[in-house]
């Protein structure tokens, strides 16, 4: 009798090793590492299944080379999933054949926004919905309230993989949700549902099945405590594409951003909001995050990011008072903490404004989270107004980037950034001298600055 094959797997990160060992040497973790058995390769080393079956490749069978040139993209054409802010972050829609992880926090909205996609697409299209964690009646219930049409989508409640796949193959689904990936498991391995191994070995049998079917695959992932998807290193080199819808139970705004995407850019934002008829788009989201106070306030200043593809005005809030600790606080909401300490050592150096005896917050409005470094300078001009408790003018936008030596940087797509904040009404502008229109920008006045100080005189 064949022995039983075993492997040692860390439980927070995925890693193999040939033996057990106290720390993963991956993730430094200790006491994470167990062993698990593995089953045999699903066709491969059975009797009459051939070399070329024991050969196939992940994607499907053996084919022969081709020239690249020679490869038919219309084989693989992409096709709308209803929503151009969900096609927006999949970077211009469906790809078949293609694995989709949606993470998020629970009550974000994941399941929602999955079962409006898959509502729609079933009326064109066969669509399969596997839900693990809630009945049948449960998901036909959401879909009454939602008021989704439901006379053509086909719903299963499964959490084997063997059985999902055999479903999949017997309805051939162009598309297919499976909700969710911890909650599915297959005979061959001994441990439990949502462990590293049954993830791991899940995903990658739905994610060959997809490859080799052509269907659009969904896999729901739950988020650990500390706001990673829970086995992210087991998932991400198996997929093509991660995205991860974000927002708090106080806002009806939620964000689904891409972090990985083999078919468009990684960085794209979609924004929906949550009413009672499910998640619907924000086509405009700049309107929303310039919801600004009427009454005008010190520490104020609108800003240009750059998500994806397009550019989007957001308000940056800052607040400087004096500190009654011995360590004055620094506290970043929806920017890096190490920039902002790193910004205001440039603002003492190069602008002559002291602020290390004062607690220093910072917060982006509408729980946008800003990545990008063109939000420097209109963070340090906030900071400024905040601390000479100056308001600065309602009608000025503000980006650029700030260098150690106090220089001014110019960020990619200036003038598609002060055509946007042109559309909204804004008449002035402080932008990097890189950045600057070739020609006027009607009804705004354009201040080039190369320096800091240049920057603080103009708002003096």
């Amino acid at each position: 009798m064949a022995k039983q094959k075993t492997a040692f797997v860390c439980n927070e990160c995925g890693s193999d090793y040939a033996k057990w060992q106290g720390q993963c040497a991956d993730c430094g973790q200790w006491n994470c590492i167990t062993e698990i058995r593995l089953g045999p390769a699903k066709g491969s080393g059975r009797a009459g299944s051939g070399v070329t079956a024991s050969r196939a490749g992940f994607a499907g069978a053996l084919a022969t080379a081709q020239v690249l040139k020679d490869i038919d993209l219309d084989d693989l054409p992409r096709f709308s999933s209803g929503a151009e802010e969900f096609d927006r972050v999949l970077g211009g829609g469906l790809v078949p054949g293609s694995a989709v992880l949606v993470g998020g926090n629970p009550g974000a909205g994941k399941s929602t926004l999955l079962l409006q996609t898959m509502c729609h697409l079933a009326q064109s299209m066969e669509g399969l919905y596997i839900t693990g964690e809630e009945s049948l009646q449960q998901v036909a219930m959401r879909a009454q309230r939602l008021q989704l049409p439901t006379d053509r989508l086909r719903l299963m409640s499964e959490t084997n993989v063997e059985t999902i796949v055999a479903a999949a193959e017997e309805f051939r689904p162009r598309v297919l949700v499976v909700d969710s990936i911890q909650v599915v498991h297959t005979d061959e391995i001994a441990s439990a549902p949502g462990s590293v191994s049954q993830v791991r070995e899940c995903a990658a049998y739905l994610t060959r099945f997809a490859k080799q079917s052509g269907t659009v695959l969904f896999l729901v992932g739950h988020v650990t405590k500390d706001g990673s998807l829970a086995g992210p290193k087991v998932l991400e080199h198996m997929i093509d594409c991660s995205i991860l819808l974000e927002g708090g139970h106080d806002s009806r705004f939620r964000t689904l951003r891409g972090q990985k995407n083999r078919f468009g850019a990684v960085n794209e934002l979609g924004v929906f909001a949550m009413t009672e008829q499910g998640l619907r788009e924000v086509r405009n989201p700049s309107a929303i995050f310039l919801d600004r106070s009427n009454e005008p306030a010190s520490g104020s200043a609108v800003m240009v990011v750059w998500e994806g593809t397009r550019p989007l005005l957001v308000e940056i809030q800052a607040l400087v008072d004096d500190s009654q600790l011995g360590n004055p606080r620094r506290v970043a909401v929806g920017l890096e903490q190490n920039r902002l300490a790193m910004l205001l050592a440039v603002l003492h150096r190069h602008g002559g404004l002291q602020v290390g005896d004062q607690d220093v917050f910072a917060n982006v409005v509408g729980g946008v989270k800003v990545l990008e470094t063109s939000a420097d300078l209109a963070l340090l001009l906030a900071i400024v107004s905040s601390f000479r408790d100056r308001q600065l003018p309602r009608d000025m936008v503000i980006f650029g980037e700030v260098g150690l030596s106090g220089e001014i940087r110019p960020v990619p797509s200036g003038q598609e950034r002060l055509s946007e904040a042109a559309k909204h009404g804004f008449k002035r502008a402080i932008v990097p001298r890189g950045n600057a229109p070739k020609s006027d920008i009607p009804g705004m006045k354009v201040i080039a600055v190369s320096k800091l100080s240049e920057a603080l005189g103009a708002v003096e």
